[in-house]
């Protein structure tokens, strides 16, 4: 079967012909239909991601498709289910063995490049918003990297929850994404000031940060008291260092989110999201946006995509 995989650390990942996986016990064989790209993708080829497999492995975290068999003694899902896995590798193939209690069946209104797009970008923007900071009705919430894969579903979720949303991200396009997913502010990271654009509309009391940087620390300086910050990842390449007496002195927390890590100590934080989430999709709530769909022979243009910073929500291969 054809794969885009990671063939050395330090190499240029490739597409290649490898063998069809075959289900051990507990796992799920999976034919793929769609793969949702993540910024994660990019840092496992560096070899910077906190779960990089050891190379030679297949890229993809996310993945859409059909139950094709089950591993010995697997209950199931039973063959024909249409399923989203969670797998953190092997998504950029034709097929995919996976754990079978991450394969979640699919709204059938659901398709395969939305459930693709849907777990990793909404489930870290919900777990954040409400399990961790506890955003409340009436709240002010400053989305950094708002057009982006997560961010853009922190801008629904945040408004879907009661808060006042202030989108922040580069340029008129970027921004106009952020509106129509419900923002009620918009910051153009270009050429405004963070600081005094959030201080202006009265300052934050969460901060959701998948950008790091010096994007943090205007948002940070722009906090009320009791604010709550999100770090949920680094996309300027930057970890900001946080002043300690500030936190002190205003009360305020800084909160680390890896969605993914919740499945090895508290799979039921991720699990209950998720059954919240297709709920919000099937009653019209939430709709994953996808920028860009592109075969799996142009798997590495979708990552530059990412690279680049030219997509807006997901990027998503198809595989059929």
């Amino acid at each position: 079967m054809r794969a885009f995989q990671l063939p050395a650390t330090g190499a240029e990942p490739c597409l290649s012909e490898i063998a069809q996986p075959v289900p051990a016990r507990g796992e799920v064989a999976v034919r793929v239909e769609a793969c949702g790209l993540n910024f994660a993708d990019l840092l496992m080829i560096k070899g910077e991601y906190q779960d990089t497999p050891e190379a030679p492995f297949t890229l993809g975290m996310e993945v859409a498709g059909v139950v094709d068999a089950l591993g010995p003694d697997t209950a199931g899902p039973v063959p024909g289910t249409r399923v989203a896995v969670f797998g953190g590798q092997g998504g950029l193939a034709e097929y995919g063995c996976f754990p079978a209690e991450r394969a979640v069946p699919i709204p059938d209104a659901m398709s395969y490049a939305e459930a693709a797009a849907f777990q990793i970008a909404y489930g870290t923007s919900h777990v954040a918003l409400d399990y961790k900071a506890r955003l409340r009705p009436g709240e002010t919430l400053l989305v950094l990297g708002a057009a982006g894969g997560v961010g853009l579903t922190a801008v629904e979720i945040g408004k879907e929850m009661g808060a006042q949303v202030i989108a922040c991200a580069r340029g008129a396009d970027k921004l106009a994404i952020a509106r129509e997913a419900g923002a009620d502010h918009l910051i153009d990271a270009e050429t405004q000031d963070i600081r005094e654009a959030c201080k202006a509309l009265g300052g934050l009391d969460v901060v959701y940060d998948p950008v790091g940087g010096d994007q943090f620390m205007a948002a940070f300086r722009a906090c009320k008291p009791e604010a709550r910050l999100l770090t949920i990842g680094f996309a300027s390449g930057e970890v900001p260092r946080i002043p300690a007496n500030h936190l002190l002195v205003k009360n305020i927390s800084v909160m680390g989110l890896y969605w993914g890590g919740y499945l090895n100590f508290r799979p039921e934080v991720v699990t209950d999201s998720l059954a919240t989430l297709f709920e919000l999709y099937a009653a019209g709530r939430i709709r994953p946006h996808v920028s860009h769909q592109m075969p799996l022979e142009r798997a590495a243009e979708a990552l530059e995509l990412l690279r680049q910073r030219k997509s807006t929500g997901k990027v998503v291969v198809t595989l059929s």
